[in-house]
């Protein structure tokens, strides 16, 4: 994004396949849920508002992209690769966006020493199963991944929050706070400049949090 400054990371680790389900059949269960979770400290869980994105997609193979051979889509969606898929979801989800896709068929590693915090119901290969097996399966080697980097409105609240925690912070009974060489000026200027970076992300509506007064 050549004009922002800040974005929002988020991921979905692992991207929850099932077996047997196309890519369209797995987004669409979502519903009005983001089909990630935050990574940065910020919550935004409607669909929709978002300026600009980049979204990568590992581990899925074209073949789970939607219509089997031999057999008429299930949808006009159906019938699409997987990175068209994806763009179309993301257009469809986030309408106004620019949005930009890419699609890896390589899933991500995760053997050791990558922390095994998976469920049982999770294959060696990061599919999700019905139903966890007989036997202790060994560590999942890789699993797919969505992740996504965010120029959006939320970012504004993440900002504003910012500036106004730090403007509330008594620098004067901080005998240490500007040992560094900061003037009392310079820190003045930054906390205006993080509010004009907040009003970027604005969209149209006003905070709480926006009211708190100079």
């Amino acid at each position: 994004f050549p004009d922002s400054q800040v974005v929002a990371a988020w991921a979905s680790l692992p991207f929850p396949v099932r077996c047997g389900l196309a890519l369209p059949d797995i987004l669409g269960a979502r519903g009005q849920d983001v089909p990630w979770e935050p990574l940065s400290s910020c919550r935004d869980p409607k669909l929709g508002r978002c300026f600009a994105q980049s979204v990568v997609l590992r581990g899925i193979r074209e073949e789970s992209g939607g219509s089997r051979p031999g057999q008429p889509p299930a949808s006009p969606l159906h019938a699409c690769g997987v990175e068209e898929t994806l763009q179309r979801y993301l257009h469809g989800a986030f309408p106004g966006a620019f949005s930009t896709c890419h699609v890896l068929e390589q899933p991500c590693p995760t053997l050791p020493p990558f922390p095994q915090f998976f469920s049982p119901l999770l294959s060696g290969r990061g599919f999700l199963l019905d139903k966890p097996p007989a036997r202790s399966s060994a560590a999942v080697e890789s699993v797919p991944v969505l992740a996504a980097l965010q120029s959006a409105p939320v970012l504004h609240q993440l900002l504003w929050g910012l500036r106004r925690d730090a403007r509330r912070l008594n620098t004067r009974r901080w005998a240490s706070f500007f040992a560094a060489g900061v003037e009392q000026d310079d820190f003045q200027e930054a906390l205006e400049e993080l509010g004009t970076l907040a009003q970027c992300y604005q969209n149209g509506f006003r905070d709480e949090d926006d009211a708190d007064s100079d």
